[in-house]
Protein backbone atom coordinates (compact mmCIF):
# COMPACT_ATOMS: atom_id res chain seq x y z
CA UNK A 1 0.00 0.00 0.00
CA UNK A 2 0.64 3.51 -0.35
CA UNK A 3 2.46 5.13 2.51
CA UNK A 4 3.21 8.60 3.87
CA UNK A 5 6.80 9.33 2.43
CA UNK A 6 8.94 8.37 5.56
CA UNK A 7 12.64 9.24 6.60
CA UNK A 8 15.35 7.76 8.90
CA UNK A 9 13.94 10.01 11.79
CA UNK A 10 10.21 8.58 11.29
CA UNK A 11 11.26 5.03 10.69
CA UNK A 12 13.18 4.82 13.81
CA UNK A 13 10.71 6.64 15.44
CA UNK A 14 8.19 3.83 14.11
CA UNK A 15 10.78 1.02 15.21
CA UNK A 16 11.19 2.78 18.60
CA UNK A 17 7.63 3.57 19.19
CA UNK A 18 4.67 2.39 16.61
CA UNK A 19 2.24 4.37 18.94
CA UNK A 20 4.70 7.06 19.18
CA UNK A 21 4.50 7.59 15.30
CA UNK A 22 1.12 7.28 15.21
CA UNK A 23 0.24 10.04 17.24
CA UNK A 24 3.29 12.09 15.77
CA UNK A 25 3.00 11.39 12.20
CA UNK A 26 -0.28 9.98 11.51
CA UNK A 27 -2.97 11.38 13.71
CA UNK A 28 -0.50 14.29 14.61
CA UNK A 29 -2.20 15.05 17.92
CA UNK A 30 0.95 15.46 20.35
CA UNK A 31 4.16 17.83 18.90
CA UNK A 32 7.16 17.67 20.78
CA UNK A 33 8.77 20.48 21.47
CA UNK A 34 12.70 21.62 20.54
CA UNK A 35 14.82 21.86 23.33
CA UNK A 36 17.48 24.20 23.78
CA UNK A 37 20.02 21.74 22.45
CA UNK A 38 17.96 21.32 19.08
CA UNK A 39 17.75 24.94 18.68
CA UNK A 40 21.24 24.87 19.13
CA UNK A 41 22.08 22.11 16.33
CA UNK A 42 19.71 23.80 14.14
CA UNK A 43 21.60 27.06 14.20
CA UNK A 44 24.93 25.19 13.77
CA UNK A 45 24.04 23.92 10.66
CA UNK A 46 22.90 27.02 9.16
CA UNK A 47 25.91 29.32 10.11
CA UNK A 48 27.41 26.03 8.21
CA UNK A 49 25.33 26.02 5.14
CA UNK A 50 26.10 29.31 4.71
CA UNK A 51 29.86 29.56 5.08
CA UNK A 52 30.29 26.12 2.49
CA UNK A 53 28.11 27.72 0.16
CA UNK A 54 28.41 31.43 0.16
CA UNK A 55 31.48 31.53 2.10
CA UNK A 56 29.77 33.73 4.88
CA UNK A 57 32.15 34.45 7.51
CA UNK A 58 31.59 32.38 10.55
CA UNK A 59 30.73 34.07 14.42
CA UNK A 60 33.42 33.58 16.45
CA UNK A 61 31.46 31.87 19.11
CA UNK A 62 30.71 29.11 16.36
CA UNK A 63 34.51 29.13 15.02
CA UNK A 64 34.99 25.62 16.93
CA UNK A 65 33.33 23.95 13.35
CA UNK A 66 35.76 26.14 10.94
CA UNK A 67 38.51 23.76 10.56
CA UNK A 68 36.67 20.69 9.97
CA UNK A 69 34.56 22.71 6.98
CA UNK A 70 37.99 24.30 5.62
CA UNK A 71 38.75 20.55 5.40
CA UNK A 72 35.24 19.80 3.50
CA UNK A 73 35.92 22.48 1.20
CA UNK A 74 39.49 21.16 -0.28
CA UNK A 75 37.79 18.38 -1.45
CA UNK A 76 37.24 17.92 -5.22
CA UNK A 77 33.48 18.32 -6.45
CA UNK A 78 30.48 20.02 -7.08
CA UNK A 79 28.89 20.97 -3.72
CA UNK A 80 25.82 20.59 -2.57
CA UNK A 81 24.20 22.08 0.97
CA UNK A 82 21.58 20.86 2.57
CA UNK A 83 20.04 18.90 -0.73
CA UNK A 84 16.72 17.49 -0.27
CA UNK A 85 16.66 13.61 -1.58
CA UNK A 86 13.43 11.76 -3.01
CA UNK A 87 12.58 8.72 -4.51
CA UNK A 88 9.27 7.06 -5.42
CA UNK A 89 8.47 3.14 -4.56
CA UNK A 90 9.95 2.81 -8.15
CA UNK A 91 13.13 3.66 -6.21
CA UNK A 92 13.23 6.69 -8.89
CA UNK A 93 14.00 10.08 -7.88
CA UNK A 94 10.76 12.60 -7.64
CA UNK A 95 10.39 15.75 -6.09
CA UNK A 96 10.66 16.38 -2.22
CA UNK A 97 6.82 16.70 -1.93
CA UNK A 98 5.45 15.22 -4.78
CA UNK A 99 2.20 13.44 -3.77
CA UNK A 100 3.89 9.71 -5.10
CA UNK A 101 7.34 10.51 -2.68
CA UNK A 102 8.07 7.33 -1.02
CA UNK A 103 11.45 7.79 0.68
CA UNK A 104 12.85 11.32 1.81
CA UNK A 105 15.71 12.96 3.30
CA UNK A 106 18.25 16.35 3.70
CA UNK A 107 22.14 15.87 3.32
CA UNK A 108 24.09 18.75 5.26
CA UNK A 109 26.95 18.08 2.47
CA UNK A 110 26.89 16.39 -0.59
CA UNK A 111 30.18 16.44 -3.05
CA UNK A 112 30.02 14.91 -6.25
CA UNK A 113 33.13 14.16 -7.99
CA UNK A 114 31.76 13.33 -11.56
CA UNK A 115 34.75 12.75 -13.17
CA UNK A 116 35.93 10.05 -10.53
CA UNK A 117 32.30 8.98 -10.32
CA UNK A 118 32.81 9.32 -6.40
CA UNK A 119 30.54 11.47 -3.73
CA UNK A 120 30.70 12.17 -0.08
CA UNK A 121 28.27 12.98 2.02
CA UNK A 122 28.37 14.38 5.42
CA UNK A 123 25.75 14.98 8.07
CA UNK A 124 26.77 17.23 10.34
CA UNK A 125 26.43 16.11 14.69
CA UNK A 126 26.62 18.31 17.81
CA UNK A 127 25.82 15.27 19.85
CA UNK A 128 28.08 12.24 21.41
CA UNK A 129 30.09 9.80 18.78
CA UNK A 130 29.51 6.93 21.11
CA UNK A 131 25.44 6.89 19.75
CA UNK A 132 26.64 7.36 16.14
CA UNK A 133 23.84 5.64 13.81
CA UNK A 134 25.46 5.65 10.35
CA UNK A 135 21.79 4.09 8.97
CA UNK A 136 21.11 7.21 8.08
CA UNK A 137 24.31 7.94 5.86
CA UNK A 138 22.82 4.42 4.02
CA UNK A 139 19.70 5.96 2.92
CA UNK A 140 21.23 9.17 2.01
CA UNK A 141 23.81 7.02 0.09
CA UNK A 142 20.79 4.77 -1.59
CA UNK A 143 19.51 7.88 -2.71
CA UNK A 144 22.42 9.50 -4.22
CA UNK A 145 22.88 6.15 -6.25
CA UNK A 146 19.60 6.96 -8.29
CA UNK A 147 20.24 10.67 -8.54
CA UNK A 148 23.47 10.73 -9.74
CA UNK A 149 23.97 7.22 -11.37
CA UNK A 150 27.43 8.01 -12.80
CA UNK A 151 28.28 7.91 -8.55
CA UNK A 152 29.51 3.94 -8.39
CA UNK A 153 30.74 4.83 -4.57
CA UNK A 154 29.89 7.08 -1.70
CA UNK A 155 31.83 8.01 1.24
CA UNK A 156 29.80 9.09 3.93
CA UNK A 157 30.92 10.24 7.42
CA UNK A 158 29.00 11.52 10.31
CA UNK A 159 31.24 14.93 11.67
CA UNK A 160 31.00 15.19 15.53
CA UNK A 161 31.59 19.15 15.51
CA UNK A 162 32.35 19.59 19.44
CA UNK A 163 34.40 16.46 19.37
CA UNK A 164 36.24 17.00 16.29
CA UNK A 165 35.79 13.65 15.19
CA UNK A 166 34.54 11.47 11.70
CA UNK A 167 33.09 8.15 12.14
CA UNK A 168 32.99 6.78 8.34
CA UNK A 169 31.28 4.67 6.19
CA UNK A 170 31.80 3.55 2.22
CA UNK A 171 29.07 2.40 0.09
CA UNK A 172 29.10 0.87 -3.63
CA UNK A 173 26.89 0.78 -5.77
CA UNK A 174 26.77 -2.20 -6.89
CA UNK A 175 25.37 -3.61 -3.16
CA UNK A 176 22.69 -1.60 -3.41
CA UNK A 177 20.63 -4.61 -3.17
CA UNK A 178 22.37 -5.77 -0.19
CA UNK A 179 21.81 -2.46 1.63
CA UNK A 180 17.90 -1.95 0.77
CA UNK A 181 17.44 -5.54 1.97
CA UNK A 182 18.47 -4.15 5.61
CA UNK A 183 15.33 -1.33 5.45
CA UNK A 184 12.54 -3.23 3.80
CA UNK A 185 11.39 -5.50 6.45
CA UNK A 186 11.32 -2.61 8.70
CA UNK A 187 9.61 -0.57 5.98
CA UNK A 188 6.65 -3.25 4.80
CA UNK A 189 6.12 -3.43 9.02
CA UNK A 190 5.43 0.71 8.89
CA UNK A 191 2.78 -0.45 5.59
CA UNK A 192 1.41 -3.28 7.36
CA UNK A 193 0.44 -0.66 10.54
CA UNK A 194 -0.95 1.69 8.09
CA UNK A 195 -3.21 -0.87 7.15
CA UNK A 196 -4.41 -2.11 9.65
CA UNK A 197 -4.55 0.80 11.87
CA UNK A 198 -2.76 -1.50 14.53
CA UNK A 199 -0.08 1.07 16.21
CA UNK A 200 0.65 -0.97 19.44
CA UNK A 201 3.00 0.80 22.38
CA UNK A 202 6.22 0.09 22.66
CA UNK A 203 7.27 0.81 26.42
CA UNK A 204 11.39 1.76 26.69
CA UNK A 205 13.83 3.74 28.34
CA UNK A 206 12.30 7.23 26.59
CA UNK A 207 8.92 6.82 28.08
CA UNK A 208 9.17 8.48 31.30
CA UNK A 209 11.20 11.81 30.19
CA UNK A 210 11.03 11.57 26.69
CA UNK A 211 8.14 11.44 25.38
CA UNK A 212 5.16 13.69 24.64
CA UNK A 213 2.59 11.64 23.92
CA UNK A 214 0.72 11.73 27.41
CA UNK A 215 -2.16 9.38 26.09
CA UNK A 216 -0.07 6.79 26.62
CA UNK A 217 -0.50 4.93 29.91
CA UNK A 218 3.39 4.70 29.78
CA UNK A 219 4.09 7.83 28.90
CA UNK A 220 6.10 9.46 32.61
CA UNK A 221 4.84 13.04 31.73
CA UNK A 222 0.47 12.84 32.74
Amino acid sequence: MTIPAWSFSSLKTFTTCPKKYYHLKVAKDTREPEGEAAIYGKVVHEVAERYVRDGTPIDPKYGFIQPALDSLLQIPGEKFCELKVALNEKLEPCDFFDKNCWFRGVADLLIVNHEKGEARVVDYKLGKSKYADLGQLELMALAIFKMFPNVKKVKGGLLFLTEDKFVPSLYEADQQHRYWSHWMPTVAMLEGAHSSGIWNAKPNGLCKNYCWVTSCAHCGRK
